[in-house]
């Protein structure tokens, strides 16, 4: 299966969800006025886009009506694909622009972390490079153990130590292992205890400031993983995350089976945090690189 026929499979409710509504008002209507822009706003809201994005969206679509003359209520859908295409920017890639570089994975409990960390080790495995994974969840035995497993199939090193240890401890050894292995990319897994934002925010400032001293140079990733199926309140741990930590970039998990995939939207616009990974099924490789044209034609073309 190719690049766009996973994302295009993978998006499959959500498109069900968006495209369908959005077709049936668009089918309803002869000419394009207020009461078409209302309609479509509101199946933008109930479709995960939020109330801000969605208001944005139609102000946007609005002009563009405006400055073409369009009268077709049917070439909105081709518009409203370039709108969302434009919105959510260029696709950024992971930077590891140096030997090593150093990748955080936030998150709370239950949203893919683990399983994303795993899937793009492996990811790196394949294209060459060496890589080191850090179980620096050390709240959880069963994130060190589930991390271990991800490790021995991805083919690559994990430093680890005891449950309840210091995390920046565990990161510290992970990157005197990576400069002895000459690594290319260390990966370290971090807790994301969000009930005591305190604790959280200490312990990833720790983390941080191992890095800045041990490795001053190095290009780092702090990458957050939501699950797209709590739809608005991914949006809402993104904003409590990027409150105690800077995030470079989200990992959207578990789209393929959600009708909500909507949420990306407005996690890019509305926090200027680029999505970087989007997860559409349970396979090695279906961690997918963002990419906002194949997402926005993924949601609106039909089978």
């Amino acid at each position: 299966m190719g690049f766009f026929s996973k994302i295009k499979e993978g998006l499959k409710k959500t498109r069900n969800s968006i495209a369908d509504n959005v077709n049936g008002i668009l089918n309803n209507f002869t000419k394009i006025d207020e009461d078409l822009f209302e309609e479509l706003e509101e199946i933008l809201v109930m479709s995960d886009i939020g109330v801000n994005t969605s208001a944005e969206i139609c102000d946007l679509l609005r002009k563009k009506i405006k400055e073409t003359g369009e009268k077709d209520p049917n070439a909105i859908k081709e518009m409203l694909k370039a709108i969302i295409t434009e919105m959510l920017g260029e696709a950024e890639g992971l930077k590891l622009d140096t030997k090593p570089s150093v990748i955080l994975v936030i998150g709370v409990n239950g949203v893919g972390k683990t399983t994303s960390i795993g899937k793009i080790a492996a990811q790196l495995k394949a294209q060459g490079k060496n890589v080191v994974l850090g179980a620096a969840d050390t709240f959880r035995a069963a994130a060190i153990e589930q991390l271990g497993v991800w490790a021995e199939r991805a083919g690559v090193t994990m430093v680890k130590s005891v449950e309840g240890s210091d995390p920046a401890a565990v990161v510290f050894d992970t990157i005197a292992s990576a400069k002895a292995h000459n690594a290319d990319v260390i990966i370290c897994d971090t807790a994301g205890r969000l009930h005591n934002k305190k604790n959280l925010m200490d312990e990833l400032a720790k983390i941080n400031r191992v890095i800045a001293r041990e490795l001053p140079d190095a290009s780092v990733e702090s990458l957050l993983v939501l699950d797209s199926a709590t739809g608005q309140n991914a949006v809402n741990q993104a904003k409590e995350f990027n409150n105690v930590t800077d995030i470079t970039g989200i990992i959207l998990t578990k789209l393929d089976g959600t009708a909500k995939g909507g949420i990306v939207i407005p996690i890019h616009n509305e926090l200027s945090i680029p999505v970087k990974f989007i997860g559409v099924g349970e396979g090695i490789d279906d961690l997918q690189p963002f990419n906002a044209k194949e997402f926005a034609d993924g949601i609106f073309d039909g089978e």
